[in-house]
């Protein structure tokens, strides 16, 4: 990296580092750093994502100092301060950097493949969620406006479907008349958003496991990528979980027969998650856990169609029709879903 040694400047960096990527991430780009005997993580905030990461470093700051008080054993990765007590610096032309500390004996899991990690990586998720119970989640900033609002983007799909590209609007007809079918689920959306039963809290926004750290027993340590933290509903974590955890295959398989719904993985999610949230969560959300998953699969089946419609905006393509591909695997994930759903909702623990 050009910019490392402004970047270790700022951050006080005395020793030659050596930089190396790491990690999978999509929209961040993450390094490690040795610096001697010091081992960092570095990491440049995409604010072409993130327009304003002065509130995500807002948002960490006011939950580590929440924490610190009244969570003091658990362990919450913050950035690492600059020599001017600052949480990131700008370098022109190149973006936002920040630096977090290297959490030994640690490790991510990038796909899940036990029902045992599902567990964990859940029960992590849940256990982040009710620490911070007594925190007033509308003090955090919208990091991301509008991410999980299935109303907007169930709009955003019908404008596609109105003057996005005649072609690709053929080619999906079916897929069209699968979405529009089953609107119910932006329907009870809308419902959730006006009952007060439904409770907003501070909620991760992606849940997936690479956002989980583990130790070297795979025991959950931690969540990590904070950069999503804003208020929100449980369905957004759960169903997150449910929508990356339940298939053994991800969005990008074209092999759609190999889409399924592992109800040895349900049980585990739901069992980790509740096993920390079941006293936070009241009788109406808990009976919607199947519906999180509907919920986060319908929506990201109408986000793929939406851009495909679009002429590959927003996610981009690595190849013609890949997000007609990921929109019609994640179809095929809702209909497995539903499906078993009322075997899902057996497995659900008591109480």
């Amino acid at each position: 990296m050009e910019q490392m040694q402004h970047i270790a400047d700022v951050y006080g960096l005395t020793n030659e580092v050596e930089v190396k990527p790491f990690g999978t991430g999509l929209i961040n780009h993450t390094w490690t750093i040795d610096s001697g005997n010091n081992k960092l993580i570095l990491q440049r905030i995409n604010h072409t994502i993130f327009k304003s990461p002065a509130a995500i470093a807002g948002n960490i700051r006011l939950i580590s100092e929440y924490l610190s008080i009244h969570q003091p054993g658990y362990l919450f990765v913050t950035p690492e301060k600059t020599l001017q007590q600052e949480d990131m610096v700008h370098i022109s032309n190149e973006g936002y950097f920040r630096i977090f500390p290297f959490v030994k004996n640690s490790h991510t899991i990038d796909v899940v493949s036990s029902p045992a990690q599902a567990f964990e990586a859940a029960q992590q998720f849940g256990r982040f969620t009710k620490l911070l119970a007594g925190f007033d989640a509308e003090k955090l900033k919208v990091t991301l406006p509008d991410f999980h609002n299935l109303p907007l983007r169930y709009r955003q799909f019908e404008q596609a479907v109105a003057t996005g590209n005649p072609e690709r609007i053929k080619q999906a007809a079916g897929i069209i008349i699968f979405l529009k079918q089953y609107k119910e689920i932006v329907t009870t959306s809308e419902q959730i958003s006006a009952n007060p039963a439904f409770k907003k809290r501070v909620t991760h926004h992606d849940t997936k496991i690479s956002n989980v750290l583990f130790d070297d027993n795979d025991r959950g340590i931690c969540v990590i990528d904070l950069d999503t933290v804003m208020p929100g509903y449980f369905i957004s974590d759960a169903g997150d979980m449910l929508r990356t955890y339940l298939s053994p295959v991800s969005e990008e398989e074209k092999d759609f027969s190999k889409i399924r719904i592992r109800e040895d993985y349900f049980e585990a999610i739901a069992a980790g998650y509740l096993s920390e949230m079941k006293d936070e969560l009241s009788q109406e959300e808990k009976a919607h856990f199947v519906y999180a998953g509907k919920f986060m699969i319908y929506m990201q089946a109408l986000r793929f169609l939406t851009d495909h419609l679009n002429n590959d905006v927003y996610y981009g393509s690595r190849y013609e029709g890949h997000n007609f591909i990921r929109a019609g695997n994640q179809v095929v994930l809702l209909e497995r879903l539903m499906e078993k759903e009322a075997a899902l909702q057996r497995l659900l623990p008591a109480g």
